[in-house]
């Protein structure tokens, strides 16, 4: 009964493939959230797939529902002992649209697909497949020690591609059924393939519209041109106002008001941004001036135009357009203040001489920014552990670049969040070709196992006596 032990059982699930099995089965659902033919699916996945594997392990289920929520919840927990630390673990099981069509031929979204040293399929990385991971160095840690050692609670939803309509509703309700000690979960990507990464929250992400209505129908531009206001033009000038030409943001409150905290800098000194196949190239030019790349993603403030229109673009005619419009997104770190994005961008364009040009939030759903201090005990521990697993040190990123709903979590039941990815950026995720490196998939397996059986032998989490 040793930590090498359950963490050869864990390589053992793998290598007799039977962490392959289910992956398939799993992905063979198609759990398309944004889908409204799929529903039936959603639960499906829960009932059918996740549920036994649950009560297998000796975890207790039911489902939560939430009327706003795309798809139901499904909560399963195994308390072993009050005393004990309690393990908060989370997965989504719903996936973006499989775009069947678009992927290369012999592989389906829908299939697992062996090719080389990948694994092709919707949801292998995103998030099926790592939820899977965590699941199963579970199993692999009971298997061995005949217990976990520590309580272990679990949240799969099936909304978050759809923004994770529900998620807070549902830890609000039933904050007493949830309360945990930590979070320890996956998703998103390493910082890049052969690296173990831990990240602690994730970047805000806003969008907004910008638009001018000049005037009714379009005019002759050749009649026309030289006295009318061009709103393409105008909107076009509004929006270099707000970031410049090397994407440096030029609204004060939409970046960090207290700039880069020193404890991100040293998290971040040693972390070097993935360059590989499939990545594209990084443009050294462009950010915030005087930040490494890594800086520029997980410690500061992005500003993007996602699209523009004005007048008819795949089909242009001589006329001067009555209307443009633009969406942008900020990406944002915890120190911008979220309910001030919108009304700022407002005072902005008064000032710079763009009152016409109307700004409005988005429909999407706006995600908090929210960020673990890396000093923090169970950061620590967690980075040792994966060290004393794989022999390597960890990249620790004080938040994901991209957006989670972990403000469910660390706001909302109060948790530490740690996040261990088990993917790589090139992974073509939300995109055809989703895949997941094999390698990845079995260093992932051990390092989890050796994760969670930690957990008991440290101490960590445990009340002083």
């Amino acid at each position: 009964m040793t930590r090498q032990a359950a963490i050869a059982r864990a390589h053992a699930h793998f290598d007799e493939g039977e962490f392959l099995a289910d992956l398939k089965r799993r992905v063979a659902i198609p759990t398309e959230s944004q889908n409204p033919e799929r529903a039936p699916e959603l639960l499906r996945y829960l009932k059918e797939e996740m549920e036994p594997a649950f009560e297998r392990l000796g975890f207790t289920c039911r489902i939560l529902e939430e009327p706003k929520a795309k798809g139901p919840f499904l909560f399963a927990e195994r308390i072993e002992d009050p005393s004990l630390p309690t393990i908060f673990g989370y997965g989504h099981g719903d996936v973006i649209r499989g775009l069947d069509d678009a992927w290369e031929p012999g592989l389906s979204p829908w299939t697992v697909t062996e090719r080389g040293d990948r694994w092709y399929g919707r949801g292998v990385v995103d998030n099926k497949g790592q939820h899977a991971i965590n699941l199963a160095a579970q199993a692999a840690v009971l298997a061995e020690r005949g217990s976990l050692g520590f309580n272990a609670k679990w949240l799969i939803e099936m909304g978050e591609e759809t923004g994770s309509p529900g998620l807070r509703e549902v830890c609000a309700r039933h904050r007493d059924l949830l309360s945990s000690d930590v979070l320890i979960a996956s998703d998103g990507p390493r910082l890049n393939a052969e690296r173990p990464t831990i990240f602690l929250g994730s970047r805000g992400g806003a969008s907004f519209d910008l638009w001018i209505d000049a005037r009714e129908g379009g005019h002759h531009s050749g009649n026309w041109g030289g006295l009318l206001s061009n709103p393409a033009v105008q909107l076009s000038h509004a929006i270099a106002s707000m970031v410049g030409p090397t994407g440096q943001i030029r609204i004060h409150e939409l970046v960090p008001k207290h700039g880069l905290p020193e404890a991100v800098r040293r998290a971040l000194a040693d972390c070097e941004l993935e360059t590989g196949p499939g990545a594209p190239e990084i443009d050294p030019t462009w950010g915030e001036p005087g930040l490494t790349g890594p800086e520029k993603v997980f410690g500061w403030c992005a500003l993007e135009i996602l699209a523009m229109e004005a007048g008819t673009p795949k089909t242009p005619v001589n006329a001067i357009p009555p209307r443009a419009w633009a969406r942008l997104q900020l990406r944002f770190v915890v120190d911008v203040d979220m309910a001030d994005i919108v009304p700022a961008v407002r005072r902005h364009l008064d000032r710079h001489g763009f009152a016409y040009v109307q700004v409005a939030p988005a429909r999407e759903e706006v995600f908090p920014a929210t960020r673990l201090d890396p000093e923090n005990p169970w950061v620590t521990w967690a980075l040792g552990s994966i060290q004393a697993t794989t022999g390597k040190k960890p990249a620790l990123l004080p938040n994901l670049g991209g957006s989670l709903p972990n403000d469910a979590f660390s706001e909302i039941l109060g948790l530490p969040t740690i996040w261990v990815p088990h993917s790589y950026p090139g992974c073509s995720q939300h995109a055809p070709n989703e895949h997941v490196p094999v390698g990845l998939v079995r260093e992932a397996l051990g390092l989890m196992a050796g994760l969670y059986w930690d957990i008991a032998e440290s101490g960590i989490g445990k009340a002083p006596a």
